[in-house]
């Protein structure tokens, strides 16, 4: 059962503060706080900075459970980057049969836009599985706003 969702946020930040944001380790670590947790190699601070080949995965990320126990893993892999627009991630997950994250950032009057939609296909649980992204995206998303500003 492969699922579309999207996510939105008009957030008061400018788009370079937001693009330094979703491409850091710490941002990346704040929205998903306290749910879960990804880990990265040491040393790796962002992933725009990181040298990719699209479709290569970049590195290996435990997702952690409350930050604690690990629960999934991603081969983080990026088909695209566009600095200070946005990136496409498409990663082979232990969790998912299928996982695209597109994520873009638009300007707006007085800040911007950011989009995440997602496509997947949970390996099981379906709806449930279904319901937790939907519900830990909206988290995210929560905490973006939080943290970058909103209108």
């Amino acid at each position: 059962m492969r699922t579309t969702l999207t996510f939105e946020s008009i957030l008061t930040s400018d788009p370079e503060t937001v693009w330094a944001w979703i491409t850091s380790l710490d941002g990346i670590s704040k929205e998903m706080s306290p749910i879960l947790r990804m880990s990265a190699p040491k040393g790796v601070r962002d992933i725009a900075s990181t040298a990719f080949k699209p479709g290569v995965p970049l590195f290996r990320s435990w997702i952690c459970l409350g930050g604690i126990l690990p629960i999934d893993f991603s081969d983080l892999t990026l088909l695209s980057i566009t600095p200070g627009v946005g990136f496409v991630e498409q990663s082979r997950m232990g969790s998912m049969r299928f996982w695209r994250h597109e994520r873009t950032i638009c300007p707006v009057e007085s800040g911007c836009r950011l989009t995440d939609t997602l496509t997947f296909e949970p390996r099981l649980g379906g709806p449930l599985a279904v319901a937790f992204v939907r519900k830990f995206f909206a988290h995210r998303h929560k905490m973006l706003r939080k943290h970058l500003g909103a209108f």
